[in-house]
């Protein structure tokens, strides 16, 4: 078991109202969505210090991207919409 500490975290009562609806685990809901945020920070904070060392994504790029990550359907829109 990984190492934890305990905190106290106040959430609106709808909120909880609903967790306790998705799992009878909150604070190990709560820890996956904390994980989770924490990994998309860290990658949006990655790809803005690659786009200062190498210039802005192009759009061929971001479309490779998009399709490697969704797959070929809905190409038809801009990227920076998905």
């Amino acid at each position: 078991m990984a190492d934890t500490t305990r905190i106290t975290v106040t959430l609106p009562n709808d909120q909880v109202a609903e967790l306790r609806k998705l799992t009878d685990n909150i604070s190990g809901y709560v820890a996956e969505a904390v994980a989770r945020q924490l990994r998309h920070q860290l990658l949006g904070a990655e790809l803005m210090r690659y786009q200062e060392e190498h210039g802005e994504f192009t759009d061929e790029e971001l479309i490779e991207a998009h399709t490697r990550i969704f797959g070929e359907a809905d190409l038809g829109g801009s990227v920076g919409a998905a």
